[in-house]
């Protein structure tokens, strides 16, 4: 039995090893990519992109209980896996309304994928597994951001233009590697307590299949109803609206690091020929940071109040310099450049080594902050984990909605002020 569980877990990690590899790199470029398109009639942004994403993800957390009972974890997994394989393939052929279309979508794939991974680790653990099994798909699940991102810098190494064929070969391969991942959860077993309660419930499986669905989406209803109302409950407790500042800057800070430092590094001009490769080394030392932080902190800080804030300040700290940092190495249009290069310097001449040094403690920072959320909200709410981190969810994407909307419409100001001009 614990071999099996065993089993579960790692390939569950894999999965998500694979779906990220390919999520997380695209995260990183997809502004790049979209500013170098060749494509006239193409005028999505990635920045309105990532927040129509964390947008519809923070709002379908609300439904994503209710499908994962009704279907299951495995076959939910396998479905959203679909939905970010289909975001992936818009890349290779780019159309504007495909863009946006698959953005909804992977915002509510991504919203079943996570609810249903929590459900599975949960299922596949007992109390003297449960940190280990968390550590190990935490582990292979930050890899994803090293693969991707390595790829890149080889690929695109010396290059100031990305080139059509280029993006066509790298969103293949990151397509491939979805696709791999998605399939990888139909390997997945059944558990032996499932198999039992099944052996013990013989005389339901006669109804006709209709019935039997018909009655599981009728109690996932019931349910879901429950569990809105302890959320209502819970977001009104005293440590929920106390974490709830730190819960929204985790949402924050995610979506500059995914989404627009790299984007920036890409941009900047005094980087030359380098900078476009950049972006990937750049996406590997941010994954270092978080697998060193969080297999440190993970295990060095257990249900201890003392030691949770010490890291959580030490984050703050990291992240204090780090933002400083870059306020003075990377230029101040580098977000929103027109087309590809920055026009303005900044107030240090830029440093690949101090951009690569906010990278890593982008990445550690980001650590020191999820692992204590999580530590704290697992251990405060035991017996209503899943909806006091629905909350936790809820918090964190919506600053990162309004932070990638607000950087779109400063980028989208930018051109049309650009185009004015000329």
């Amino acid at each position: 039995m614990g071999d099996r569980r065993t089993f579960n877990v790692v390939i569950l990690g894999v999965g998500f090893l694979f779906i990220f590899t390919a999520f997380t790199t695209c995260g990183n470029i997809e502004q790049t990519v979209v500013k170098t398109l060749e494509n006239a009639t193409f005028t999505g942004s990635g920045y309105h992109s990532l927040g129509i994403i964390y947008g519809v993800f923070s709002f379908a957390n609300l439904i994503a209980s209710t499908v994962v009972t009704v279907i299951g974890a495995k076959i939910t997994m396998f479905l959203s896996g679909l939905l970010y394989s289909g975001y992936i393939a818009v890349f290779i052929i780019p159309a504007t309304w495909a863009f946006y279309l698959t953005s909804v979508l992977i915002g509510i794939g991504a919203a079943l994928l996570w609810t249903a991974q929590g459900h599975f680790l949960v299922e596949n653990s007992e109390v003297s597994t449960i940190n280990r099994n968390t550590g190990m798909f935490w582990g292979l699940l930050q890899c994803s951001m090293l693969f991707g991102n390595l790829y890149i810098y080889f690929a695109w190494n010396g290059h100031t233009e990305i080139s059509d064929s280029s993006r066509r070969t790298l969103f293949l391969a990151l397509l491939v590697a979805s696709v791999l991942g998605t399939l990888s959860f139909l390997v997945l077993r059944k558990v032996p307590h499932e198999e039992e309660m099944l052996s013990d419930e013989e005389g339901q499986s006669l109804l006709p299949t209709r019935t039997m669905y018909k009655r599981r989406a009728n109690t996932a209803m019931q349910d879901t109803k429950s569990e809105f109302k302890t959320i209502l409950q819970l977001i009104k407790t005293k440590t929920i609206l106390l974490l709830s500042p730190c819960m929204a800057y985790s949402g924050l800070e995610l979506s500059f690091y995914s989404g627009v430092y790299g984007t920036c590094i890409g941009a900047t001009a005094q980087f030359g020929a380098a900078a476009k490769g950049l972006i990937g080394i750049s996406g590997i030392v941010v994954g270092i940071g978080e697998i060193v932080g969080g297999g440190f902190f993970g295990l060095i800080c257990k249900n201890n109040r003392f030691r949770r804030t010490s890291v959580v300040f030490l984050g703050m700290v990291v992240h204090f310099v780090a933002f400083y940092l870059i306020f003075l190495n990377i230029p101040d249009d580098a977000p929103v450049a027109f087309e590809t290069n920055t026009l303005t310097s900044p107030y240090l001449t830029p440093s690949v080594s101090i951009a690569l040094l906010c990278s890593f403690l982008l990445g550690l920072g980001d650590s020191c902050f999820n692992t204590q959320l999580y530590s704290i909200l697992g251990h405060v709410y035991a017996e209503q984990c899943s909806p006091a981190f629905a909350i936790f969810k809820f918090i964190q994407v919506i600053p990162s909605c309004r932070f990638s909307d607000i950087v779109g419409r400063a980028e989208q100001s930018r051109v049309e002020m650009l185009s004015r001009q000329v």
